[in-house]
């Protein structure tokens, strides 16, 4: 935490947030919210074999493990969407494009 003159502690992130939010275009930080809240989103057994990718005008792309995984995700798709975008406060997800890639963690 770092101080103000007026003595009103400031936490880094909230720094750091609005730095980056003028650098950085509105879609990064979407994509940085889409990687913070993944997990919880999609549940642990998802997560360890899906990972998002990246994230262009409203299009999430994610890399799954399997074409196994793929098609289970498929069933799921409208969920995921939908737990994204209540957790994220705004709708912003509209689709998801799943392709086979390198899980990262």
């Amino acid at each position: 935490m770092t101080k103000r003159k007026d003595s009103k502690l400031i936490h880094i992130s909230d720094i750091l947030g609005s730095a980056l939010g003028r650098y950085r275009p509105a879609r990064d930080m979407d994509m940085a919210r889409i990687w913070d809240i993944w997990d919880c989103a999609v549940g642990r057994p998802v997560a360890m074999n899906a990972k998002p990718d990246a994230f262009k005008d409203g299009q999430l792309t994610v890399n799954v493990s399997s074409s196994a995984w793929i098609h289970q995700l498929k069933f799921l798709e409208r969920e995921i969407i939908a737990t994204l975008n209540k957790q994220m406060d705004k709708d912003i997800v509209r689709q998801i494009r799943f392709k086979i890639g390198k899980i990262h963690s």
